[in-house]
């Protein structure tokens, strides 16, 4: 009975993300590229990338206070339920308005800035419930981390195709299957069947803070991915650009390109868990780091479409093992007491270069791009060396706590639960 407790509490678990990375990942890829196909301007397209991303930034100054106070599940599913409403609200719009126009392209960028911010508050909120399934039904945490990384994966691999394929078929077309898939998220979400710790101890992103200032490990770690995220982050924004007008190909080509990058993604996932196995995380996450750079350089350089491709593919693939090397870093050091409001702190410190990058993608002329993503690929190499030489110094803290720490963690998760 227990197993079968822990695999119903999983399986649906890993429901809830699917649908809702599944509707994250396909909005935000689509709406640059609705943008783009609406205005045929290239600075409006970095422009909704900028706007997409500032609210989500915005959504982490109490989207872990919301999972720490009143509970992660809770906030999960009132969160889906208002972003199927939003969506519907905005396929009704779409559908009166003219295929192009101010108005269109208001109600495009309007959409795009609250579904992200709604997006990341069930995103800290499912993270929040998948730290604490790990203690609750004794799960390995880097194997957790690498099942929910390659959930995530998965969805970028549908995602970007789906969004481009369905907006061959229109607008209201695809926001109608995002709502689905929320509301399928929002339906799969119950109390009683995810159960939350039981505490609800004050949190802000002051406790958030102050946790990461006494974590070393996370604080160097944090810092690579930002720069990383830079890289990434200008490599997103400008695809469609890249793609359409650069190489001369089509949306669904864009979404192409990043479906066979999270091909890439979620093979390395799954390789990443069995090597951090043998290896631990340390070595994993500084090989990912080398792979990463060197990828981004190569993204900068490709002569045509399919080196561009291939180097996509590369650099999502090492970001992929970094993913699962930052979930299974969080996921040991934070305590749970404070779970939420430290991952949004992460959270904000990961994503802070994304509205950044959108920026600078607007700023740049497209025929400048490719140097862009140079000098970012540049001072990605510089800050990950400098990160996981940091890191070296604290490596005791990155393994695997001992037994009976874990064994304590359970315990005090446990009770909780059964007490409720």
């Amino acid at each position: 009975m227990p197993d079968l407790r822990r695999s119903g509490s999983l399986t649906l678990l890993y429901l809830m993300r699917a649908a809702d990375a599944l509707a994250s990942t396909t909005a935000t890829y689509a709406i640059p590229l609705l943008v783009l196909i609406t205005t045929g301007s290239t600075a409006l397209t970095g422009i909704a990338f900028l706007l997409e991303w500032t609210p989500r930034l915005a959504a982490f100054t109490f989207a872990g206070a919301l999972a720490d106070r009143f509970g992660a599940a809770r906030a999960f599913r009132i969160t889906n339920f208002a972003r199927a409403i939003l969506v519907a609200l905005a396929a009704a719009l779409l559908t009166a308005l003219p295929s192009a126009g101010a108005a269109t392209t208001t109600v495009v960028l309007v959409f795009g800035a609250v579904s992200g911010l709604l997006a990341e508050v069930s995103f800290v909120a499912v993270e929040t419930l998948a730290a604490e399934a790990g203690r609750r039904l004794d799960v390995e945490v880097h194997r957790l981390q690498a099942a929910q990384t390659g959930i995530d994966q998965g969805a970028v691999l549908v995602g970007p195709l789906l969004g481009g394929l369905l907006l061959l078929a229109g607008p209201s077309v695809l926001l109608a299957v995002v709502a689905l898939l929320a509301m399928t998220a929002a339906a799969a979400t119950q109390d009683d069947s995810v159960p939350e710790e039981g505490h609800r101890a004050p949190s802000s992103l002051v406790t958030g803070w102050r946790t990461l200032r006494r974590t070393p490990a996370l604080a160097w770690l944090i810092g690579g991915l930002a720069a990383s995220n830079l890289a990434s982050g200008v490599l997103q924004a400008a695809a469609p650009i890249t793609v359409i007008h650069r190489f001369h190909y089509s949306t669904a080509d864009v979404g192409a390109v990043w479906s066979a990058a999270a091909v890439a993604s979620l093979l390395t996932v799954i390789a990443a868990r069995r090597a951090i196995d043998r290896w631990s995380v340390w070595p994993i996450g500084a090989v990912s780091a080398a792979v990463s750079t060197a990828a981004c350089l190569g993204v900068a350089l490709a002569p045509g479409f399919p080196a561009y491709t291939a180097a996509v593919a590369v650099l999502m693939a090492a970001e992929g093992a970094l993913t699962v090397v930052l979930r299974t870093l969080r996921a040991r050091l934070i305590p749970p007491t404070a779970f939420g409001s430290t991952l949004a702190v992460t959270i904000i410190l990961v994503l802070l270069p994304l509205p950044v990058a959108g920026a600078l993608v607007a700023a740049v002329p497209a025929t400048g791009l490719p140097h862009l993503l140079l000098a970012c690929a540049l001072l990605q190499g510089l800050v990950l060396a400098a990160c996981f030489a940091g890191l070296r110094r604290h490596r005791t803290a990155c393994e695997a706590p001992p037994p009976q720490v874990l064994a304590a963690h359970r315990t005090d998760a446990v009770q909780p639960a059964d007490a409720s």
